[in-house]
């Protein structure tokens, strides 16, 4: 059961290590590319000065219902969300000094519940219901990246607050960064998650639903589509990337929102960057190869969705629920719904 803790309970003065007390985006070097075109002239070296929420808007920049994307809004709103989260990690953390066993015995866990309580509550941050799929469901060309809104950050920072697996957990990273969290974003087989990776502790989050889980690496392996060792190596998957590999990632999902448009030779454009970016992966090569197959107008078979991974980023991994066969993954949840609500 996903973990949740209420947002309405009493202030109390909180040792200063808890979360700073400051936003830290401003901590970013004052370069900041201004446009897509600026952001794909960065020197991969440097991607690392900028925003995650930066890079991903400004991938979103002129693909279908990106139209009244306002970048700058955009940041504020989520300065002011990370904002929320501190407080309210502060206003209960008397919750984790009380009872830390409640918590895994880890602050990091405790401040990573706090923000999806916060952006779930308070926010009202959800996973878009008709964009949730199983994996046999999902398919090529089935119009999951029609919308941008979906797969990019602008679609949960707009009023709707709507997104998938392909923007939830940026959106968690980019707030987690504000608040000085060691937080990574990381590929499997048809999805994104969080990892939080300090010098003393690392674990993995998933946060599309009501609440927050809790994963080892073994998860991942079998969920959403089982992985072999071979292609784990081949794609990169189960390993926190860097911002270049982050930015990868974001230029396939551009890719493929334009795939979807019908837009191919701004498709491969797209692909060709995310290849210079990751170069080790799999995924942007086979993404590259069929955009370009199908710019020339010579459509082979259809591939399965097995076989094209970076095709499937995101789009099968509706709100968590474990695999029926491998629910001992879960860690036993020490605070269900039914204490609070």
């Amino acid at each position: 059961m996903p973990l949740l803790l209420p947002v309405f309970l009493n202030w109390m003065n909180l040792p200063p290590s808890v979360t700073p007390d400051r936003i830290v985006r401003n901590t970013f070097a004052p370069f900041q590319p201004m446009t897509y075109s600026e952001l794909l002239s960065v020197e991969p070296s440097r991607l690392g000065e900028c925003d995650i929420t930066l890079m991903n808007l400004l991938c979103a920049e002129g693909l279908p219902n990106s139209e009244g994307l306002d970048v700058q809004s955009s940041l504020a709103l989520l300065d002011g969300w990370a904002s929320r989260v501190r407080a309210e990690t502060q206003r209960h953390y008397y919750r984790f000094q009380r009872n830390p066993g409640e918590f895994d015995h880890s602050e990091g866990y405790f401040q990573m519940l706090m923000m999806a309580v916060v952006l779930y509550e308070d926010c009202q941050v959800r996973y878009n219901p008709e964009r949730i799929a199983t994996p046999g469901q999902a398919a090529l060309d089935d119009g999951f990246f029609a919308d941008s809104r979906d797969v990019f950050l602008h679609g949960l920072l707009g009023p709707q607050r709507m997104g998938t697996c392909s923007s939830m957990p940026v959106l968690y990273v980019a707030v987690g960064r504000r608040l000085g969290y060691p937080v990574k974003l990381v590929t499997t087989k048809g999805h994104l998650f969080v990892r939080w990776e300090s010098p003393v502790e690392r674990f993995n989050v998933d946060a599309t639903a009501k609440g927050m889980n809790r994963y080892e690496d073994d998860y991942y392996r079998k969920w959403p589509s089982p992985l072999t060792e071979a292609e784990i190596n081949e794609h990169g998957y189960l390993k926190s990337l860097s911002a270049a590999e982050e930015l990868a990632v974001f230029l396939t999902i551009r890719g493929q929102c334009l795939m979807e448009a019908g837009r191919h030779a701004e498709a491969i454009n797209s692909f060709e960057h995310s290849v210079r970016l990751r170069p080790a992966s799999r995924d942007q090569k086979q993404l590259l190869a069929q955009a370009q197959t199908k710019a020339d107008g010579v459509l082979g078979p259809r591939p399965p969705v097995s076989s094209a991974r970076a095709i499937s980023l995101g789009r099968i991994s509706g709100p968590l629920e474990a695999p029926r066969d491998n629910t001992s993954v879960l860690i036993p949840d020490p605070n269900p719904l039914r204490q609070f609500r």
